[in-house]
């Protein structure tokens, strides 16, 4: 590779010096913050051959180069002058800081969101299947349910598991909320606990005076506290979202703060207490109180917009909906529409379910539109499940684990909702009960009112959808969908991490000089360097492997054992945290191991390094002993993809079909011919 030749280019393909903010490289990539990322010629990178493939992670513009070669490629880079050279950590810290406090907000939420996914569109699509059977309308007057008697316990198990995850979102996001800001994800986990509490009255029912009147019966508690001279209301705050994440902040700066202030016996002791006991009182006297009033504000000011300002008000309301269910406060809308419902004869009904019903439906269907155009299989994945669930009426899979994480598809879908939104304030169609806002939900709605909220949702699915599609097509919108771009630090600092950073400078250590046989010049063979069962890279949940990004190979899933040299030949990167390694075989080609997925994160922990940077080994030398089991119990993968790094100097591999392998068996062979 012609270093010099690549450090320039990139220079002039990304805009520019002038156009980086901060630049850092790992093992096989330049890491940059860019100001702009509209002047990057994205068409000149991918047809750079020296050039692997490019992403971006955690707000960072990420060119794969790979190792042995990224390190010189950033030295001329920083040699031409005007390039900020800074950490990774630092450049991580650089670009977290980019873009306006709107978009920083948005993408906070997404990355506490990612993990708790799989929960949020399983349990929307169950509620889907319930609302299904227990719809009223929907299959003729009855519901299925009440034709089919022996339905209603499966109906009623359903609908218990499916709301679960809802009703204890708090306790979901605290846990994923403290990871985010650096606090004890358990500690967050137990405030979100305490938010959701039985001995509080829930949030669902504090709108309906008979409810609260029952639980106060059936308790025996007065309704509220008396802490600093203030009257604190017991209520709970489910499935509500801004709360428990201004409680996972403060809690976790909190702890922090202790971290640094006692130590040993005490901090071990006292800083779970403090920081708990601060955060507790916080919670319910501060936090709860002010957001509940921002709920109430909220849903006032939306019920004068409506019904002051016509359509334009409907539009207004359309418009800010899918915004208000990122906050959770949506919850708090049943008690404007009970009322609305309740005196039907004189209100007509409720605005609120069809204007909700527009925007859900926007939301699946621009969702949809993903993940139709999408390339990127974890986000396909997302995108239908998610899609389908928000057309049924449960919007959070698709918003959190889709449409916010790219961004545009989650403006189309507002401002179809808008429009749709008018269009149901012009008509003046009311619901005269509340249901499923989706497809599903014309059973909810005045009969004479269902043709006009069907074509409604007709048109806001099309307008959504083909927006999307539309937008898709554009060399902006193809771009996102094809690499995967979505700005979210969880789910792609794991691609941002998809190899190592270079052995520590410095460290003392006697290099290994193993003597090779003469026939490994020959040797193009890979071997397994750990026991356990073989997949393919399409099954590796990290779209750089599995892409073919960082070249061809195969993954192994271990059963046991260390893992060992699969060549004879040079350590030419070993990171000191054991995770992964690049191997250049005396053959020529350059053989990466990375152990597990995201397990830089892990600093070394449960892994045992055997070997070093310039270490020559023979194939079956161990590299590192790995604690499988502790690595799992801490919520990784283990999955080891071994993958041939320059692999474009070469036409590719042959399997050996191994699928139980041993350490040492065959796992594939590089064309050389």
């Amino acid at each position: 590779m012609d270093h010099a030749r690549v450090a320039t280019d990139v220079l002039t393909y990304v805009g520019g010096a002038e156009n980086i903010t901060a630049a850092a490289h790992c093992a096989t990539r330049l890491r940059l913050v860019l100001a702009d990322l509209d002047k990057v010629d994205q068409k000149a990178l991918d047809k750079d051959p020296d050039i692997k493939g490019t992403f971006i992670a955690g707000g960072m513009y990420q060119i794969i180069v790979g190792p042995g070669d990224v390190d010189h490629v950033f030295d001329r880079m920083i040699a031409t002058g005007g390039v900020k050279e800074v950490s990774k950590d630092e450049a991580k810290q650089v670009a977290a800081q980019s873009g306006n406090l709107a978009s920083r907000f948005i993408k906070m939420i997404a990355d506490i969101f990612v993990p708790i996914l799989p929960a949020l569109i399983a349990g929307g699509l169950m509620m889907a299947i319930n609302n299904v059977l227990t719809a009223e309308g929907l299959f003729g007057e009855m519901s299925l349910q009440a034709r089919w008697t022996w339905l209603a316990d499966y109906a009623g198990l359903i609908n218990l598991i499916s709301s679960a995850a809802f009703a204890f979102l708090p306790v979901l996001v605290g846990f994923s909320a403290a990871k985010r800001f650096g606090g004890n994800v358990y500690l967050g986990g137990a405030m979100g606990a305490a938010m959701v509490s039985s001995s509080l009255l829930s949030a669902y029912d504090m709108s309906n005076p008979e409810a609260a009147a029952k639980f106060w019966e059936f308790t025996g508690a007065a309704p509220s506290w008396q802490l600093f001279g203030l009257e604190v209301q017991k209520i709970g705050y489910q499935a509500m979202v801004i709360p428990i994440i201004c409680v996972a902040y403060l809690l976790s700066v909190i702890e922090k703060q202790l971290h640094k202030r006692l130590s040993g016996t005490a901090d071990f002791l006292l800083t779970p207490l403090i920081t708990l006991l601060g955060t507790g009182f916080l919670t319910f006297v501060v936090v709860g109180p002010i957001t509940r009033q921002l709920s109430i504000w909220i849903t006032d000011g939306l019920d004068w917009t409506y019904n002051t300002l016509g359509p334009l008000g409907g539009a207004l309301f359309g418009l800010v909906y899918s915004p208000i269910v990122v906050t959770g406060l949506h919850q708090s809308f049943p008690a404007v529409e009970i009322p609305l419902i309740s005196d039907i004869a004189n209100t007509g009904g409720s605005f609120i379910f069809p204007i909700a019903s527009m925007a859900n439906v926007a939301q699946g269907a621009v969702a949809i539109a993903v993940f139709l155009r999408t390339k990127d299989a974890k986000m396909k994945g997302l995108a239908g499940a998610g899609g389908v669930s928000a057309l049924l009426g449960i919007t959070e899979p698709a918003i959190f684990g889709v449409n916010l994480r790219l961004r545009w598809p989650f403006f189309i879908g507002v401002g179809s909702a808008a429009i749709g939104a008018a269009l149901v304030s012009l008509f003046d169609v009311r619901s005269q009960a509340l249901g499923a806002a989706g497809f599903v939900g014309f059973v909810s709605l005045v009969p004479k009112h269902i043709p006009a909220y069907l074509a409604l949702e007709a048109l806001v699915a099309v307008l959504a959808f083909s927006g999307t599609y539309l937008y898709s097509r554009t060399a902006k919108g193809a771009a996102s969908l094809a690499d995967g771009d979505v700005e979210d630090e969880a789910a792609l600092e794991a691609q941002a991490e998809a190899i190592h950073e270079r052995t520590a400078e410095g460290q003392p250590h006697e290099a290994v000089k193993a003597e090779l046989p003469a026939e490994a010049a020959g040797d193009f063979s890979v071997t397994s360097p750990i026991e356990g069962r073989v997949v393919p890279l399409s099954e590796v949940e990290d779209a750089v492997f599995s892409q073919g990004l960082l070249g061809p190979g195969l993954a192994v899933i271990p059963s046991a054992g260390p893992v060992v040299s699969p060549v004879d030949g040079e350590v030419i990167v070993a990171f000191p945290s054991g995770h992964a390694y690049g191997i250049r075989a005396a053959s020529g080609v350059e053989v990466l191991i990375h152990v597990g997925m995201d397990t830089v994160q892990l600093d070394g922990k449960h892994f045992s390094p055997k070997v070093h940077q310039g270490d020559v080994i023979r194939r079956g030398t161990p590299l590192v002993e790995v604690d499988w089991e502790a690595v799992k119990a801490a919520g990784y993968q283990i999955v080891t993809p071994i993958v041939v790094s320059n692999g474009d100097r070469f036409s590719g591999i042959s399997e050996a079909g191994t699928r139980d392998a041993s350490r040492g068996d065959a796992l594939f062979s590089v064309n050389h011919g």
